[in-house]
């Protein structure tokens, strides 16, 4: 059961940009060192600096300042995305990942674990800040495909694509033992991604 306390009334004073980064960036080291559970919003608040009241005046909670974070810490511009193929953007999505990038990715997953399956406020924040964009760009990137004729509405594969990117994602460290990285997802994007969609 969490402890945090409940979250104030008072509005909202917004942070500068830079302020902002650096707070996520606070939460986002904290989670690879101890895991969601262990993090608490003491230690964000003594990692930057800052007061408990401020971070409850900007955030609801440790899910949502999670959550929000994990937004901030994605690669922008893959809404802007669009090759005029289905295999071009998503092998220019995959062109925006680093190594290190990727790496402190899988460390990430790591600290959210057992967590994102046990606590439903932060599910809920991952989904309303974190995946529920992935889905609405996914969304418009196969839409596109089927408006070019790249595909058929009817595909049974389209409503797999995320599960299928997610999957290629979380198999690599497990079953490989490394991070993956633009070459793997490129590849898993050519032979399974792809073959799978019919393109």
């Amino acid at each position: 059961m969490s402890t945090e306390p409940p979250k104030p009334a008072a509005r909202r004073t917004r942070l500068t940009p830079e302020r902002e980064a650096e707070l996520y960036e606070a939460v986002l080291a904290l989670l690879r060192e101890v895991g969601y559970d262990a993090l608490t919003m003491d230690a964000v608040a003594a990692r930057t600096h800052s007061s408990k009241a401020t971070l409850y005046r900007q955030w609801n909670g440790k899910p949502e300042l999670v959550a929000k974070a994990l937004r901030h810490n994605k690669p922008g511009g893959i809404e802007s995305i669009d090759t005029g193929s289905v295999r071009g953007d998503f092998h220019a999505m995959v062109c925006q990942a680093d190594p290190e990038q990727m790496e402190k990715d899988t460390a990430l997953m790591r600290g959210l674990g057992h967590s994102v399956h046990t606590n439903p406020e932060l599910h809920r924040a991952l989904r309303e800040w974190l995946i529920e964009p992935e889905l609405v760009w996914l969304d418009t990137l196969l839409r596109r495909a089927v408006d070019r004729g790249e595909l058929a509405a009817d595909n049974p594969a389209i409503p797999f694509v995320a599960h299928m990117m997610i999957g290629g994602f979380l198999a690599c460290p497990l079953i490989e033992d490394r991070v993956p990285d633009a070459g793997y997802l490129s590849r898993y994007i050519d032979a399974v991604i792809l073959p799978a969609l019919g393109v």
